[in-house]
């Protein structure tokens, strides 16, 4: 596939079968055979997204002490602000050429996960930054769930099969910097090539050149969305539950032209984890004598502690 293919999410929306339909056998396929998507009619308006991005720029922009003061010690980087060539991709050396911040889950009181998810973290500096922030994670994870809800189906399972481990699950909303670059990288990139821990990622800011996945046949391809659309991608950990049936593509952000160094680039990938119990186990019907379980059992918890480490951001 040369392609990142582009599905509606009004289709599954619609009410009507053939077209809901439709979605599911289209969002399947491109995750079987690439593990991309690009995805229009979700929930995201224009005017968040500009308020989102607004924001996540007045933030960046504080000076770099200010920014510091919201470096969390001792949880991985799962809240907060994450400085500069902090996240070293798995295999990698040099750390990675961005700054990025943490939004988290936003819980109802009395929620059993109050005690495990760390807190949000306010920046009195900026002050819609918060409230933009939790309005577009909001949704973000409502439009998570509607893909969900899709690729069960694509699975022979229960449409609503993953809403019970995605409601309150550990889902992270990360702005990210990539700042301008002001000498040779010395062979670091922006983002260097991996694949994400999650079920799946929920991507802004594809728009412009940057993003390559990598197809089936080892080839970098360009991934580059339409203005109204986000880049949705098959995670790790839904991988590993469908024993590679749904794939999980290692792609990268790469370094722009020599005369665009002097730039920004901003993008803000909406992570969509379940909560830490959910079983990883290979589904039922993805695996048989011919056929064998490709990862041990795990949960997401076990799965996602383990990456952190290799990522250095738990040590």
């Amino acid at each position: 596939m040369k392609l990142v293919p582009s599905v509606d999410l009004r289709d599954f929306l619609s009410g009507d079968p053939e077209r809901k339909q439709k979605f599911v056998n289209e969002i399947g396929k491109a995750y079987e055979e690439i593990g991309f998507v690009a995805l229009k009619g979700h929930f995201l308006d224009d005017k968040l997204v500009d308020e989102l991005y607004g924001e996540v720029k007045n933030f960046f922009d504080l000076p770099v002490e200010t920014k510091q003061k919201y470096e969390i010690p001792g949880i991985g980087g799962q809240r907060g602000y994450v400085g500069f060539g902090k996240e070293t991709a798995k295999g990698f050396k040099k750390g990675d050429l961005k700054e990025f911040w943490h939004f988290g889950q936003y819980l109802e009181d009395g929620s059993k996960y109050s005690s495990v998810y760390p807190d949000n973290v306010e920046v009195p500096e900026v002050p819609r930054f918060n409230e933009v922030g939790k309005e577009a994670f909001k949704m973000l994870e409502k439009t998570g769930v509607y893909v969900l809800r899709a690729l069960a189906l694509h699975l022979g399972l229960d449409e609503f099969y993953f809403d019970k481990f995605v409601s309150e699950g550990n889902s992270i909303l990360r702005p990210i910097h990539y700042p301008p670059i002001t000498e040779e990288p010395d062979n670091a990139v922006r983002a260097a090539a991996h694949g994400d821990i999650n079920l799946i990622t929920l991507l802004m800011g594809a728009q412009g050149k940057g993003l390559q996945v990598m197809n089936h046949d080892g080839e970098w391809i360009d991934a580059i969305a339409e203005p109204d659309e986000l880049m949705i991608n098959v995670g790790d950990m839904l991988s590993r539950h469908t024993n590679n049936k749904l794939k999980s593509t290692i792609h990268q952000v790469v370094n722009p032209p020599r005369e665009l160094w002097g730039t920004s680039r901003y993008s803000i990938p909406f992570f969509m984890h379940p909560v830490s119990e959910m079983p990883l186990n290979a589904l039922e019907g993805t695996y048989d004598k011919n056929n064998p379980k490709l990862y041990p059992d795990t949960t997401a918890g076990e799965f996602l502690h383990e990456r952190l480490v290799e990522l250095g951001l738990i040590k």
